[in-house]
């Protein structure tokens, strides 16, 4: 039986699995999601073709496909029109089956067209990556046989194989929105994103699925100190070598106290900064002894500045409307809610 140009200890085989595997992982999070599908970074040529072909070898998946997927996911979170919500289809058929529901979601042509524009449209796409894409797959149980022979090469093409869809279609599509921690309520009141461990190298940093669901076009998805994602090391490597241009990551926030004004300067602070200030308030009036209806009126209130009646607002309609909300909730007789209110007008992003 042929052996393989790769003669190795099984501990061997188990390290280029990992290694194999966890280059898919980094081109799922760098190049799929955060580049395109939120558009949180720019990637040099070089980086971008490899993640293509890459992806093109041991998923077989089309960008298009997987964009506009993912991009209908957070359209529609947690509503009969999300496409793979453990909390619409159940947590075990997310979990063990969410490749399949990946398929059916790329088989709706006007969602695909709908949310699967901006992604790559040449040559290499149109004659290659799309309508060969069963054919990468292939090649890379061909590379796999030649190099670490006929069983071992099966065994880590069949671990190639089953890696994306366990860990993402069904981890963190399943488990990322069932369990785990929350440090943010996102824009949507259905969506039950969550982290689900402080730390990953398995998948990427997309744990972090909490943090991403709130600022989902920044290019980092870790918030807090101790959360590591280490596909942001990665695009931080990138980015010193001058392959990779980030565009938006995590907002980093500052006090200054001696800003008591509030102005378009708060405004555009508190607009950029509406999860983490909401996040804030939240765990200010949690741990204070307060009076629920207050504390949830004011919280409903700061909320309808970001709504979709205020949205289409001049700035200086939606400053009185905040000038108005920051007077009321000083004199409103809740001592955590009058402590956040007067230092509402000192937060600010840190530039830089």
């Amino acid at each position: 039986m042929y052996n393989g140009l790769l003669d190795l200890p099984w501990w061997g085989y188990v390290g280029v699995t990992l290694a194999l595997t966890h280059i898919t992982i980094a081109a799922v999070t760098i190049y799929l999601h955060r580049c395109q599908t939120h558009l949180a970074l720019d990637l040099h040529w070089l980086p971008s073709h490899f993640f293509r072909f890459w992806l093109w070898l041991t998923t077989g998946m089309v960008t298009k496909e997987w964009v506009a997927t993912h991009r209908w996911h957070h359209a529609k979170v947690e509503t009969p029109d999300d496409p793979h919500s453990p909390q619409v289809y159940g947590i075990n058929r997310v979990l063990w089956g969410g490749v399949l529901l990946y398929v059916k979601a790329s088989h709706n042509h006007a969602a695909m067209e709908r949310y699967g524009k901006g992604t790559p449209d040449d040559r290499l796409e149109r004659h290659i990556y799309t309508p060969l894409q069963k054919w990468g797959v292939v090649l890379m149980l061909v590379i796999d046989f030649l190099l670490f022979g006929i069983v071992p090469g099966a065994l880590i093409w069949i671990v190639q194989m089953l890696w994306i869809p366990f860990w993402a279609a069904g981890v963190i599509n399943g488990i990322g929105h069932y369990w785990g921690y929350r440090s943010f309520q996102p824009d949507q009141p259905e969506d039950a994103s969550r982290n689900i461990v402080p730390w990953g190298i398995l998948i990427g940093g997309e744990e972090l699925h909490n943090n991403h669901h709130a600022f989902p076009t920044s290019a980092q998805l870790s918030n807090k100190w101790w959360e590591f994602d280490i596909g942001w090391m990665y695009i931080r490597i990138l980015q010193f070598l001058g392959l990779a241009h980030v565009k938006k990551a995590m907002p980093k926030v500052v006090f200054d106290e001696k800003k008591t004004r509030c102005d378009l300067e708060t405004l555009q602070t508190v607009l950029s900064l509406r999860m983490w200030l909401l996040a804030e308030y939240d765990r200010l009036t949690r741990k204070a002894d307060v009076e629920p209806c207050v504390v949830q009126s004011f919280r409903e209130s700061l909320r309808e500045l970001w709504s979709q009646n205020h949205r289409k607002d001049l700035p200086e309609q939606q400053l009185a409307y905040l000038q108005a909300w920051r007077e009321g909730a000083t004199r409103c007789g809740t001592q955590a809610v009058e402590e956040f209110a007067w230092a509402l007008t000192g937060y600010r992003v840190k530039r830089g």
